[in-house]
Parts: structure tokens; C-alpha cells; sequence
């Protein structure tokens, strides 16, 4: 047996005033597939898993008094990156899904070899689409890239 850790994914875990509404969302502007919903007697989302390809993401509503016990008013954002093969024709479909007026910065290239746009979802989650776009790095000048294993 390995003293090394194996390592079997990373799931971001996300909290949501109302995750029935939240999931919906993410279901319908970035085409996420759902996993599976846990519901109350009433129908309302407490927990719910997504896919984005072989990632899960797993929300949760919580109510105001979680939120109160955190010394909180809401939930607070993270930034979750999604890697996407075509950044591009995931921007068009998730300003198609948000409708006219939507604020979203279009995609743009990167220094560290990505093609990026972000859009923040209601729960106040930032979502970052990546498309890699280079295996080279094109960093300013006196900054240097230094990959896991190699030496200075």
C-alpha cells in the first residue's frame, strides 16, 4: 500500500438561498446535466448534484439562519472553472439563455495559454469558462513558469 493519497475527484459544494431556483439555473444557462435532486415534502431542492462532463458540482440551500450563524447575510461566491472545448459557443449559449441585457464580458485570450469569460450566477458564484488555447505561457518580463517537480 502507497503512502501517496488516491485521489478520486474534487467536487465544489455550494450553497444557495434557494437551490430549487439555482438549479434550474445552472441547468438551463450552462447546460449542466443534472445527477440528482433530494427534495422536502413540499418539493423544494435541499440538495442536488450536477455534471459538467466528468466533474460533479453539488448545491445545497440553506435558509437565512444558517446564514446568521455564519455571521452572514447570504451565501458568499467562489470562483469555479469550467473547462470547455469550444469557450466561444459556451459564451453564445449562456448569453442566449440570460436574454437581452445580459452584462457578460465576452471570451478573451489569456497570457497563461487560455481563452477565458466569466458570468456570476444568482447565487453569487463566479463561473469561469476555460477553453486551453496553448501549451506555452506568455508571461511578462522577470516571470518565469515553474511545472510541479522541477527545479528553479
Amino acid at each position: 500500500m502507497s503512502d501517496e493519497p488516491r485521489y478520486l475527484g474534487l467536487s465544489p459544494y455550494l450553497y444557495y438561498t434557494d437551490a430549487t431556483e439555482a438549479l434550474e439555473w445552472l441547468l438551463r444557462v450552462f447546460g449542466f446535466t443534472e445527477r440528482v435532486r433530494y427534495v422536502d415534502a413540499s418539493g423544494v431542492v435541499f440538495q442536488a448534484t450536477v455534471a459538467a462532463g466528468d466533474a460533479e458540482i453539488v448545491l445545497a440551500g440553506v435558509g437565512a439562519d444558517y446564514w446568521e450563524s455564519k455571521g452572514v447575510d447570504r451565501p458568499v461566491g467562489q470562483l469555479n472553472v469550467v473547462f470547455v472545448d469550444d469557450v466561444d459557443a459556451q459564451y453564445e449559449r449562456v448569453c442566449a439563455a440570460l436574454g437581452e441585457g445580459t452584462d457578460v464580458s465576452p471570451p478573451q485570450d489569456q497570457p497563461y495559454g487560455a481563452r477565458v469569460f466569466t458570468v456570476l450566477d444568482l447565487g453569487g458564484n463566479s463561473w469561469s469558462f476555460w477553453q486551453r488555447i496553448s501549451d506555452t505561457a506568455d508571461l511578462p518580463s522577470g516571470w518565469q513558469e515553474i511545472r510541479g517537480g522541477e527545479e528553479e
